[in-house]
């Protein structure tokens, strides 16, 4: 509980009366006085009240990114029978939500915002449940535990990528790169013996000595492995965003993807929801010291 400047202005009021009243022996004074402390021991009674019987729960969205503004959603519950609750602050870190009123068993949502600065397995701190009800002489709290715990992925950022040869990209690149026999052409090349006749480029090599090929970049359908060590990037939390970028892009994409991470290789699957959130869970969980 909380002394408000008011409050403060009240009782400093009720112990002035009080030493009057004793030292004039004035009864209307000790009248004043007594009705000031009901008014104040009323007032507590109704403010313990307001915060007893309150339940609160909190939901993220499936996907928070490192750096990146989330919406978390609270649900709070007037668990009283028949009294209301009013005017009811709760806060979640940094994140504060107001609520005027909450009818009994009743539930209300609303939301806040918040920012999570790092990547990894996180959780919340308790909620507080605050309120100036009845009058605006004491903030009464209450703390709710928070059991939710959560990974905070990695901030998908694209990296200007270049190809040889080509031009700088904003993530594509990585996959493009990958060699293949169907798709798009990447670049002319010397024949090196094993590729197939279809790929040789018989009006260039007729102007040539050698052979030349065509280098074809990998389709959308063919599987691709990211490996983390090989994507650009100045430090390692650079080079989990790129990746991150890239999972996120690819997958919507259609394309198979996995994940080579030092030893430990996630192999291609289907391109669903589900596997997408199981390799930026990877990524956002990759070096954290385990118990």
């Amino acid at each position: 509980m909380k002394l408000t400047k008011g409050g403060g202005l009240y009782i400093a009021a009720t112990l002035l009366l009080g030493v009057s009243a004793v030292n004039t022996g004035n009864n209307l004074l000790f009248l004043i006085v007594a009705a000031m402390l009901g008014f104040m021991a009323v007032t507590g009674v109704l403010g313990w009240l307001n915060l007893r019987g309150l339940s609160a729960r909190v939901q993220l969205p499936d996907e928070v990114y490192a750096g990146t503004t989330t919406p978390l959603s609270v649900h709070l519950e007037n668990r009283k029978k028949l009294l209301p609750s009013f005017l009811i602050d709760i806060g979640v870190s940094s994140g504060f939500v107001w609520f005027l009123m909450l009818q009994p068993r009743r539930p209300e949502s609303a939301s806040l915002f918040l920012t999570f600065s790092s990547r990894g397995s996180s959780s919340l701190p308790s909620a507080v449940i605050s309120s100036r009800f009845p009058v605006n002489f004491f903030i009464r709290y209450s703390r709710i535990d928070l059991p939710a715990t959560f990974i905070v992925f990695p901030a998908p950022r694209p990296l200007g990528l270049a190809l040889q040869g080509g031009k700088p990209d904003t993530g594509e690149a990585v996959a493009a790169a990958a060699p293949g026999y169907e798709g798009d052409l990447a670049k002319i090349s010397d024949y090196r013996g094993g590729e197939p006749l279809k790929l040789i480029h018989w009006r260039l090599s007729a102007k040539h000595d050698v052979f030349k090929v065509k280098e074809l970049s990998a389709t959308a359908g063919e599987p691709l492995t990211l490996d983390l060590e090989r994507i650009p990037g100045r430090d390692l939390e650079q080079r989990l965003c790129a990746c991150c970028f890239l999972v996120n892009r690819l997958v919507k994409g259609g394309r198979q993807v996995g994940l080579r991470l030092g030893e430990k290789v996630i192999a291609p699957a289907a391109p669903t929801r589900g596997h997408r959130l199981k390799l930026l869970g990877e990524l956002a969980l990759y070096g954290e010291a385990k118990d």
